[in-house]
């Protein structure tokens, strides 16, 4: 079995945080949710764990950031070409997101743009042509 990714997210307005995971394509595992949280599947080894902030309270001491003001993460995906970036950002601002917190990023090997959810956890969708890397960067053969 292949590791597992599960990110912990916590979202002020549970349905609301459902319904824009839904929009860019995740699907919701209702064997690990509930009315405080939902597993939300992004692909066979990534899933987001979508938790109400007293639920997440329970998993760490710590504060809760405001991820509209700081940024504690960066979640980078891959995708399958540049319009596939783009789409991804439109599903995402069409969603109740923002789309590009920051610039669009084009260094011709590598294409990335970005998006906040509605609780502001940015994600970084981009890609990556693996044959136009610039040879200073390939892999040593």
């Amino acid at each position: 079995m292949p590791t597992l990714i599960f990110i912990n997210l916590p979202v002020h307005d549970l349905d609301r945080a459902i319904a824009f995971y839904e929009a860019i394509g995740a699907r919701k595992n209702p064997q690990f949710s509930d009315d405080t949280a939902a597993c939300m599947v992004v692909s066979d080894v990534i899933h987001l764990m979508l938790l109400t902030h007293p639920k997440f309270a329970q998993f760490s001491p710590r504060p809760i950031a405001d991820s509209h003001a700081t940024t504690s993460a960066l979640f980078a995906l891959t995708e399958e070409s540049r319009a596939g970036v783009d789409a991804v950002v439109a599903k995402a601002a069409a969603g109740g997101g923002k789309a590009d917190p920051r610039a669009p990023q084009d260094l011709g090997f590598m294409y990335s743009r970005s998006f906040e959810d509605p609780d502001g956890h940015v994600w970084e969708p981009f890609f990556m042509d693996m044959a136009a890397l610039p040879a200073e960067m390939a892999p040593a053969s």
